[in-house]
């Protein structure tokens, strides 16, 4: 009986075929082990096409989704780790980024539900004002935007858009949950809202962050990575960041939307088709 390791299949060895198979496993939310199980392909090959693959995704929409012609943005930050949960990073690594908390930065357009931008990355103004500026420049024109509240957005929103927005803050409140034994996996219920115009003369009847906060359930379906109670979460933030670039390209180009009927791209006009996971795919030969 040959041994496991000699039916494996080598990254150099891979074709465009079975690289499909590997992208299709990994963005339906199956892990690297189940993706291994499933297509009999090495862990490192999968890790080594993610990454590059990753890579490739990450620049087609640098260079690609520019002059977004929305007009309602929402955004939100979403929480995962890498290599241990913070209270468990060796103390040599504490407060080094890509150990413990990594915060995922997304920003929707209300109507197209496209992803216009995304950041790993951490949580503090810092990354609030590189996250902002890249989302301000992605767009055609005013928007009105709303985020929770989170202070870091202040600032941010400031620096990069000027008095070029309308912005509202909506701020969920919370009573306690009555049920203690189920505190650490059911959130306190909803009492209310509250919200706060910052800058310019947002609509109150599109002050939302209903359809970016939606996309943080589709994150945590689409990528093992972001399940809750897994041990399939990141050992490497590079290995994170390649899995949320090929996350939002799947998304954007790929994946029907059930109300739109058709993919993000193709509604914010960016593309003319919904692509398949072999276009996605082939951007490794031109990057």
């Amino acid at each position: 009986m040959p041994d496991r390791s000699s039916i494996m299949v080598s990254m150099n060895k891979l074709s465009n075929v079975r690289r499909g198979q590997v992208v299709r496993c990994l963005v339906e939310g199956n892990s690297i082990r189940a993706t291994v199980r499933m297509t009999g392909v090495a862990k490192n090959t999968i890790v080594k096409l993610l990454v590059d693959l990753g890579e490739a995704c990450a620049k087609y929409h640098a260079d690609n989704v520019v002059e977004v012609p929305s007009y309602r943005i929402q955004c939100d930050e979403i929480w995962s780790f890498c290599y241990a949960k913070a209270k468990n990073v060796p103390t040599s690594k504490q407060g080094e980024f890509g150990y413990g908390d990594v915060w995922t930065w997304t920003a929707i357009d209300a109507d197209s539900k496209l992803c216009v931008s995304w950041l790993v990355g951490g949580r503090d103004s810092g990354w609030a004002l590189d996250f902002m500026d890249d989302v301000a420049a992605r767009l055609q024109y005013r928007v009105q935007l709303t985020t929770d509240g989170h202070k870091a957005y202040l600032m941010a929103v400031e620096d990069a858009f000027g008095s070029d927005i309308d912005y509202a803050v909506l701020v969920k409140l919370y009573g306690r949950n009555p049920k203690e034994d189920e505190a650490r996996y059911s959130p306190a219920v909803c009492t209310g809202i509250k919200i706060e115009k910052v800058a310019g003369d947002p609509d109150p009847a599109h002050i939302s962050t209903s359809y970016v906060e939606r996309q943080n359930l589709t994150m945590r379906m689409s990528m093992r990575r972001f399940t809750r109670l897994t041990n399939a979460f990141s050992k490497k933030v590079e290995n994170l960041a390649a899995a949320v670039a090929l996350h939002f390209m799947h998304y954007n180009f790929c994946r029907v939307h059930q109300t739109l009927k058709t993919t993000p791209a193709v509604a914010s006009g960016l593309a003319d088709h919904a692509w398949t996971i072999d276009e996605i795919v082939a951007l490794l030969d031109s990057n």
